[in-house]
């Protein structure tokens, strides 16, 4: 199993709002190799809000064609209609390798 993280620094006050959206209904749902996804909000920032997707996945390959599909860039287009500023200020992506894991019994 690998997570993939997604960092994203957002203007302050607006990690919470975004949060749902990464947990929304949506074609992630069913993609092959697909797990979980779990949205982690850092404590105690002062100048900004971070937002860290784990996106859990079987293998590296499903989470590839994820990134590689037609409805990941319908996901993370912004409608052109939008006036507004992107709340986004920036974003790192992590991939991790799952190498041990315990769960209370």
């Amino acid at each position: 199993m690998i997570v993939v993280t997604n960092r994203i620094k957002v203007k302050k006050g607006m990690g919470a709002a975004m949060a749902p959206r990464f947990t929304a209904p949506g074609p992630l749902d069913t993609m092959e190799g697909f797990v979980k996804v779990e949205v982690l909000l850092t404590q105690n920032l002062e100048d900004h809000d971070e937002v860290n997707v784990n996106m859990y996945w079987e293998d590296m390959k499903g989470f590839q064609t994820w990134r590689e599909s037609d409805a990941f860039k319908a996901a993370h287009k912004r409608p052109a209609e939008t006036n507004s500023e992107s709340p986004v200020l920036g974003s790192e992506l992590f991939t991790y390798e799952v190498a041990a894991v315990k769960e209370r019994a």
